[in-house]
């Protein structure tokens, strides 16, 4: 039986989020800037002989198997046939429901621990394939660089783009995705943009109107950091985030935060904390 130290599932930011039209199927084109934060869940693995994957503390509301951590550990068991299990232990650091990507962050690290702690030798673009069974946002966990998404969030192109540091304010609500993506006053008619991850000037969130409409508390969270601080809404929130050029000035605003919100500071990373980690 063997342990490891922390495995980092950092959150991300949608720097934007256009939609770009409406598929038959009913899913949405769209294209969007992801950018890693460095600040995030924490997991650890004890890695088994008995096959048995097990994970604590139960996350409130998500029946153990349904766990997207535990779904990923069986994936790979099931893809490489190994014996070998895992007692799993979360440290929950973000928000359910916040747009910052927290379970499929999980799910990725789990993938990409497991296969480097059961030398499963599963190369990059075939676990990023077993992630995307588990959600569109895993892969870009997976690969662990800031990427440009289009299609349904599925075709991913690593892109560098400034590192600033960030305020992230987190609403006491949460946002259903389904609900905004199938709400009618959605737009979802931006054109596509060539190279938009050299044009911050043109980045939008096509998500932000709806969600505020809906979710008063968005709204309000929103309008209180854009007086410190160029912000939007990342994903479909509930979370908003201001650009700042200097950890110093994030962290003043930060001490104005009032009180029924939370926040953090973060430095947005280009490469992910994960990908650091696996690179030591």
């Amino acid at each position: 039986m063997s342990t490891s130290a922390f495995w980092p599932a950092p959150a991300k930011l949608n720097l934007c989020l256009h939609i770009n039209g409406r598929r038959p199927d009913g899913y949405h084109e769209l294209q969007t800037l992801f950018q890693f934060l460095d600040v995030g869940d924490r997991l650890s693995f004890e890695i088994t002989e008995d096959g048995e994957i097990a994970l604590t503390p139960e996350v409130a509301g998500v029946a153990h198997d349904d766990n997207l951590i535990v779904r990923a550990a069986r994936r790979l068991q099931s893809h490489t046939g190994t014996h070998k299990g895992a007692l799993i232990h979360l440290d929950k650091g973000l928000p359910m429901g916040g747009g910052l990507g927290g379970g499929s962050s999980d799910a990725a690290t789990t993938l990409v621990a497991l296969n480097h702690l059961w030398d499963t030798k599963v190369d990059e673009d075939t676990l990023a394939e077993l992630g995307l069974a588990l959600g569109a946002d895993v892969p870009v966990f997976v690969r662990g660089r800031a990427a440009m998404a289009d299609g349904v969030g599925e075709k991913l192109r690593p892109v560098e783009v400034d590192e600033p540091w960030y305020l992230v304010v987190v609403p006491d609500v949460e946002v259903s995705t389904a609900a905004v993506f199938g709400h009618p006053h959605l737009t979802r008619n931006t054109p596509k943009i060539a190279a938009l991850e050299t044009q911050p000037e043109r980045w939008q969130n096509d998500c932000q109107s709806v969600v505020c409409d809906t979710y008063p508390q968005v709204a309000k969270a929103l309008s209180w950091l854009i007086e410190y601080a160029p912000s939007k809404m990342t994903g479909t929130g509930s979370c908003v985030f201001g650009r700042f050029s200097d950890q110093t000035q994030a962290q003043a605003a930060l001490a104005q935060l009032p009180a029924q919100w939370r926040g953090f500071v973060a430095k947005g990373c280009n490469l992910s904390p994960l990908q650091a980690k696996l690179g030591q």
